[in-house]
C-alpha cells in the first residue's frame, strides 16, 4: 500500500461516510472460557505468512523466547512450516489452551498446533482440509473463539461469489465439524431485528461473547474477492469498494440465533468486552471511517450501538486495526496500520473515550498484545499479503516494549525479513506454567 493508494482509500472512506494509566492483559481480550497466563509469558507464538522467494516460502508458526532469564530471550527458538502459502491470518487457543488453531484465508486450511506437550516447541497436530465442504460453502476461516469443548470460527466469504456473505462454523475440540450458522441478510433476517437504518449484509469478521448476558457479537469486513486483491487494484474498482461490511450482529450465545443487526459503517473489525461485573458493553473500531464504536446495554436492558470517538484524524484514514482493552476496563490500545501508530484511550467513561497517549511503532503496524500485568506490550506488522505496504515501507517485525504507565520503551525486536521468515501477523502467548500443577 503506497501513499497514492492511501489517498485513494481516504477519499473512498470519506464517502462511507498526560495522566499515568495502568494497563493490563491482552489475555483479557480472548475467550473467557480459556485459562489465562497470570504470570510472565514465556513464549510468543507468531502465525506468519510465507513470502515467495524468501526462506522456505511457507506459512509457519514462529516461536520467540520471552523468558526473562533465558540466554535466547528475544530470539526465534522454533519454527514450524505447514506447507505452502495459505494467507496465514488469525488464530486462537481452544478452551483448555492445549492447542492453537490457525487458519489460511486463501486455501481455507486450518492448522492445529500442540502447544502443551512442549510449549517452547509447538508441533503441528492436525490439519483440516475440508472447511469449505464441511461448512456448506464458507470461505476464509478467520477468528477462532474458544467455547467449552468447541471452537467457533468466523468465515469471511463464500465459495459462490467469493463476496462477503458468510457464516459462523462450529467444530469440536477434536476437529470434527458440528454446525454452520449463516449471518442474517436483508432478504433472510432469520428472526433478527434491524435496529434503526441498519441493513443486514450477511458479512462476518470477529467474534466475542459476554457470558453472563448470553450475548455474542460479530463484526463485518469483506470477502475473498477483496482481501486477496492487490490493494491498489481494489481501490480503482468502484464495485469492489462497495463490498465492505457495515454491521455488528448481536446473537444469542447459547442458541446461536441472531437477535439484532446494528448499523456500524466502515468495516467494524475487532470486538473487545471488558471484565467488570456491571460492564455491559463492548468496543469495536471501524477501519474505513476511523471511528471507535460502543455496543452497549441501555437503561431499559436493550442493546444499542453508537460511535463514541475518532481514531486519529478520520480525514487521514489511519486505518485502525487491532485493539486491546485493559483488565481494569480503564484503557484501550488502538493500532492504526497506515500511520504505524499505537494510541491509548482512557475509557473509564466508555461513553466518552479520550486519547491520552500515542507512539510511532513502525511504517506499518497491525496487531497488539499486552502481558497480564500490562508492563510488556508487543506489536506485529502484517495486515494482508496483498495489502501490506510496498518497498522499504514493508517492514515485517515483532517489537517488544515495556510500559511504565506513561511511556512505551522498546525492549527488543525481531526482523522477520532479515531472518527470512515472512510476514508477521497474529501473536499469542505461551507458558509452561499452564500445564503444571
Amino acid at each position: 500500500m503506497n501513499r497514492r493508494e492511501f489517498s485513494t482509500l481516504a477519499a473512498s472512506a470519506m464517502v462511507l461516510g498526560g495522566s499515568p494509566f495502568r494497563a493490563f492483559a491482552d489475555e483479557t481480550c480472548q475467550s473467557p472460557y480459556m485459562p489465562k497466563i497470570t504470570g510472565t509469558e514465556e513464549f510468543i507464538y507468531v502465525w506468519t505468512l510465507g513470502v515467495e522467494g524468501m526462506g522456505d516460502e511457507q506459512d509457519k508458526l514462529v516461536t520467540i523466547d520471552a523468558r526473562p532469564d533465558s540466554s535466547t530471550r528475544g530470539q526465534v527458538i522454533n519454527s514450524v512450516s505447514v506447507g505452502g502459502r495459505n494467507e496465514a491470518h488469525h488464530g486462537g487457543f481452544n478452551s483448555d489452551r492445549r492447542y492453537f488453531w490457525t487458519g489460511g484465508l486463501d486455501t481455507n486450511r486450518i492448522f492445529i498446533f500442540d502447544v502443551h506437550s512442549d510449549p517452547s516447541t509447538p508441533k503441528l497436530h492436525k490439519t483440516i482440509d475440508t472447511f469449505v465442504k464441511d461448512s456448506g460453502g464458507v470461505v476464509g476461516p478467520h477468528t477462532f473463539f474458544a467455547l467449552p469443548g468447541r471452537m467457533m470460527i468466523s468465515g469471511l466469504s463464500n465459495d459462490g461469489d467469493h463476496g462477503g456473505r458468510t457464516a459462523l462454523v462450529e467444530y469440536s475440540d477434536e476437529g470434527d465439524y458440528l454446525a454452520t450458522y449463516w449471518h442474517p441478510t436483508a432478504e433472510d433476517m432469520q428472526g433478527a431485528e434491524a435496529v434503526g437504518d441498519a441493513v443486514a449484509d450477511g458479512f462476518g469478521y470477529d467474534i466475542r461473547a459476554l457470558i453472563r448476558k448470553n450475548i455474542m457479537l460479530t463484526s463485518s469486513f469483506t470477502g475473498w474477492s477483496n482481501y486477496m486483491m492487490d490493494f491498489g487494484q481494489m481501490l480503482q474498482d468502484g464495485e469492489a469498494m462497495k463490498r465492505f461490511g457495515n454491521t455488528v450482529v448481536q446473537w444469542d450465545l447459547h442458541t446461536r440465533q441472531p437477535k439484532k443487526v446494528f448499523n456500524v459503517p466502515g468495516a467494524p473489525l475487532e470486538i473487545r468486552f471488558p471484565w467488570g461485573a456491571n460492564a455491559n458493553y463492548a468496543f469495536t473500531s471501524a477501519a474505513l471511517t476511523s471511528k471507535l464504536w460502543l455496543i452497549y446495554e441501555d437503561d431499559g436492558g436493550e442493546w444499542q450501538a453508537k460511535e463514541v470517538a475518532d481514531i486519529g484524524n478520520p480525514a487521514d484514514i489511519p486505518l485502525p486495526v487491532d485493539i486491546s482493552i485493559a483488565a481494569d476496563d480503564q484503557t484501550l490500545w488502538v493500532n492504526s496500520f497506515m500511520d504505524g501508530k499505537t494510541r491509548l484511550f482512557d475509557i473509564s467513561d466508555p461513553h466518552n473515550p479520550s486519547q491520552i497517549y500515542e507512539k510511532q511503532i513502525g511504517r506499518q503496524v497491525n496487531m497488539v498484545s499486552q502481558s497480564w500485568d500490562g508492563s510488556r506490550v508487543y506489536y506485529t506488522s502484517s495486515l494482508l499479503s496483498q495489502w501490506d505496504k510496498k518497498g522499504e515501507d514493508d517492514e515485517q517485525y515483532l517489537k517488544a516494549y515495556s510500559w511504565d504507565g506513561t511511556e512505551l520503551t522498546e525492549d527488543y525486536s525481531v526482523d522477520f525479513y532479515e531472518l527470512k521468515l515472512g510476514r508477521a501477523h497474529i501473536m499469542r502467548f505461551g507458558s509452561s506454567a499452564l500445564y503444571t500443577s
